[in-house]
Parts: C-alpha cells; structure tokens; sequence
C-alpha cells in the first residue's frame, strides 16, 4: 500500500496562493456599481453589531492573553474593544459607505490640438497588503476603505489581536458577501508565523502597495526589506509650540489633551516647545503633571517645577505613547522651527497663537504631512478630518501624505479618446 505524503505550503506559496485569489476577486469588484460597493458596506457594518457578543468574547481572550504575556497598559488599551468601542468601528464602516467613490472620477481633461480628447481618471491600486499590531479596528478599517475606493485587501494583523481580528473578519466577510463581494476581496492571514511578512514585502507583481500599522520595529523592518512599494510613517514624534502671543487658557487645554487624551496613538504630543516670552509657562505645566504625566525638561525648564525631570539627548527623538512628555524653552519661533526641523518626525506639528503672521509662517515653514494652528494634535486622524476613516498616516512625499483614506488608495490612467488620428 502506497501512503501519498502531504507537502505543507511555504510562507511564499500561502501568499502567492492569497494574493493571486485576491487579484482575482479585485478584478470581480471592478465590476460592482458604487451603490453595490456602499450596500455591501453596510451589511457589513450591520454583520458587526450584530456579533458583538462573539467580537467582545474573542477580544476578552486576547485581552487575557496579553496580560499574562505582559503588554503595557498602553497596548492593552489599544487591543481592548468594548460595546462603544465596537459601534465605533461598525460607524466606521457606515461612514465610508457614504462617502464619494473615487474611482471613475476625473482628475482632469483636456482637448490637445491633434483633436485628441484626455482625461485622467482614478483607478483602484489593485491588490493592498496591510501588515499591523494590536488595534483590531484596522481589519474592519482598512477592508472598507479598500473595497469602497475598487481595492482587494490582505491583511496580516498582529499576535495580540488574533481572536479579535479573526471574529470580525469573520463578521464583516459575511455581511459583505449579501451583496455579491466574493470573498477573497477581504482575505486575513491564517497563521501568526511571521515569515508570512517576510513574504509579502517580497511579493512584487503579486502585491500592489504595502501598509504597515505597528511600532516602530515593524516600520524599519518593512521599509527595510519591502521590493513592494510602501505607505507609512515610523514615528510619530510630534510638537507643540507655544507661541509668546498664546492664549493662556487655550495653551493649557491644547497641551493636555494633546498629550493625555490618549497617550498611546501616534497623534498624540511628544515635546512641548513653549517660548521664553510665554509668561503663563508654569501653569501649561501644572497642568499637564495634574493630569498625570512625566515631564522631563531642559534647565529652564526644569526651574519652574521641581517636579521635573532632567531630560536627556535621546528624549528629542523619543516616540514614547505614554504618558511621558518633553520640555523644552525655547527663544522665540526661530528657535522654534530649528528644533522641529531637527526632531520632528513629519508626522503632526502644532502652533498655538494669536499671531496671524506667526500661525502663517509656522503653516508655510514646517514641512510636515500635517500642519496645525491652535488645534490638538490628536485632530490627526481620518475620521477628524472627514475621510470616514483611514487605512494610516503617510509622511512621506509621493503619492498620499497625512491620513490616508480613499483618494490615497488610487493611482489614476490616462484615457485618450480619438477619432482616427495617426501620428505625423
């Protein structure tokens, strides 16, 4: 008797097996109108509030799980869904149901004098591969942004959030499929090994653009190793300047909120700037140790309070995503902007001001994806700035810079449309 063996997939085979399906079934959504696209969206939407006790069951073990494994506090709070939670991704999803499909729109058109008719017109990418950490809402976040803007999606979330990622999944696929979304267009990763990254950085032709949503190791490791190309940031390290002519209640509020609201998201505040002529210095201080943060400053700094710590070199360049903060005094906005230009990460900077001319030359000046004037820094998301919701932040230069949603996940073609002209 002869016994066949059974030959495992390699992580490479796995992928191609996935991504070559998902191709397939982006060619399939092609062919789906925009009203078909919102409809599936929401059923999908309705799918996850109808699983809610299965979704907060599954994220409970995960939860468990990492803290017998020892997450901080930070990263639990990230994992962590509950029923607000939860309705807040299913809203999400609804949200970008109702927003404007990009695709087919025209950028724009013109008569050339050869009596050739151009446009350029948004295409879907094709096939987006989305590698994350901890924060279970991404699968439902980027699988609706994918499908709304004609993409097929293939995500890989992390080890903390596995039951949690599987059981929405599970949900949204179901919801989707009510209205003809074949099922390979939202595919999530089977396993946990990690060489399965390592498969799709290096699966060009295959995989169109990679997103990754982690810490900072993840981040170095896929720009590092991609032949894909890549849509991220790795850090957020973040500044608020307060500006001389600053309202003093206002720089107070801005200042907690941008560092404390929520201290683990890559909006949130790393350095205070305030500047020396700012008389009220001390009380944005108190403030921020009365809500419960550490605050490591420079020596001027660290003579308003004794509460203070020193701060070191490294704290400048340091993405903390906790309740930890630096301080530094500086002379004027000047100073202000070389200290940005130095550290800043590109991600998000903020000026609050009651100078016009101030707020216009920080605008102009700081070369950073976003830019704001007496605003939280924690405004930079998605949902805030009307996108329903975004598959990451961008701070690089091509392509999509800030939050990236709908429009940041299409390419455009050129159609040119004749009528029998040849070329002299």
């Amino acid at each position: 008797m002869k016994v066949q063996s059974l030959v495992q997939e390699t992580p490479s085979e796995l992928i191609e097996r996935m991504a070559v399906a998902g191709r397939n079934a982006q060619r399939q959504l092609s062919r789906l109108t925009s009203e078909q696209k919102a409809a599936a969206l929401r059923d999908g939407a309705e799918a996850l509030r109808h699983s809610e006790s299965k979704i907060l069951a599954a994220n409970a073990v995960d939860l468990e799980d990492g803290e017998a494994s020892g997450l901080t506090a930070t990263m639990l709070d990230r994992l962590r869904l509950d029923p607000a939670r939860l309705a807040g991704i299913a809203d999400a999803v609804l949200q970008v149901a109702e927003l404007a499909d990009p695709v087919g729109q025209v950028i724009d058109e013109d008569e050339r004098p050869s009596g050739l008719h151009l446009s350029r017109v948004r295409v879907p990418i094709g096939l987006i591969g989305i590698i994350y950490e901890s924060r279970p809402n991404v699968t439902a976040d980027a699988a609706a942004l994918c499908l709304r803007s004609g993409n097929a999606v293939l995500l890989r979330g992390g080890s903390e959030a596995v039951n949690s990622n599987r059981a929405i999944h599970q949900a949204l696929v179901a919801g989707l499929a009510t209205q003809g979304v074949p099922a390979d267009a939202v595919q999530l990763a089977p396993s946990q090994d990690r060489a399965l990254v390592g498969a799709m950085l290096t699966a060009a032709g295959l995989i169109d653009m990679i997103v990754p949503r982690g810490g900072k190791s993840l981040v170095e490791r896929v720009q590092a190793d991609a032949r894909v190309p890549v849509l991220a940031h790795l850090d957020g390290i973040c500044h608020t300047y307060v500006h001389s002519a600053a309202d003093p209640v206002m720089a107070r509020d801005i200042a907690c909120n941008a560092k404390m609201r929520r201290p683990g998201i890559c909006g949130a505040m790393e350095t205070l700037l305030i500047d020396s002529d700012f008389v009220q210095a001390g009380d944005v201080l108190s403030g921020l140790i009365e809500a419960g943060c550490e605050l490591r400053g420079d020596g001027r700094i660290c003579a308003l309070n004794p509460q203070i710590l020193p701060v070191s070199a490294n704290d400048w360049d340091t993405e903390y995503l906790d309740a930890v903060l630096s301080v530094a005094m500086v002379d004027g906005i000047d100073e202000a902007l070389a200290h940005i230009d130095q550290h800043s990460s590109n991600h998000t900077d903020v000026i609050v001001t009651g100078d016009a001319d101030a707020a216009e030359r920080f605008l102009n000046e700081v070369d950073s994806a976003i830019v704001m004037v007496n605003a939280s820094s924690q405004f930079a998301d998605g949902g805030e700035f009307g996108l329903g919701a975004e598959i990451g932040i961008a701070t690089g230069r091509l392509h999509a810079r800030g939050p990236v949603a709908l429009e940041g996940l299409t390419t455009y073609k050129w159609q040119v449309r004749g009528s029998g002209q040849i070329r002299p």
